[in-house]
């Protein structure tokens, strides 16, 4: 057998959709709320790969340090909007269904921040990135981003 090191090659016109569903998603929303939102999903999935390509996408776009960092403690630090709040404790919901389903009082906040429309891109962006997540950490995929390797 050979190891899928190029999702791409492997299945190009499987991915080529995947891609593009992921990149309509994100356009949906503001970038900085995407960013944060693929930040918190990969953190909660363990991949490394996608962390490390979404904290360097969030920095070029101009997201601080102090809240890239402070996403893996979300709930207690206090420079998030309302609305970035309610679409991390979705995200947590949403990423973390077999630890039980939780996402009650996350969809009272997602119904106070965002449209319909809104919750539901919101909710399949989530999807995505958990699908991205699956895909890096499932085939043990790395790749380096010219900004990492910048910095």
């Amino acid at each position: 057998m050979t190891k899928i090191t190029d999702p791409f090659a492997a299945s190009p016109q499987l991915m080529k959709q995947w891609m593009a569903a992921s990149l309509a998603a994100e356009k949906s929303l503001e970038t900085s709320l995407v960013e944060l939102v693929k930040i918190r999903a990969s953190i909660l999935n363990g991949c490394a790969n996608c962390i490390n390509m979404h904290t360097a996408d969030a920095r070029a776009k101009g997201e601080t340090e102090q809240r890239i960092y402070l996403l893996a403690a979300w709930p207690e630090a206090p420079v998030y909007t309302p609305r970035e709040r309610a679409a991390m404790a979705w995200t947590d919901a949403l990423t973390r269904l077999s630890q039980g389903h939780t996402q009650g009082e996350a969809k009272q906040a997602l119904d106070a921040h965002f449209t319909p429309e809104e919750q539901m891109n919101l909710t399949v962006m989530i999807n995505i990135i958990n699908g991205w997540n699956r895909i890096a950490v499932g085939f043990d995929l790395w790749l380096e981003q010219p900004a990492t390797k910048a910095a």
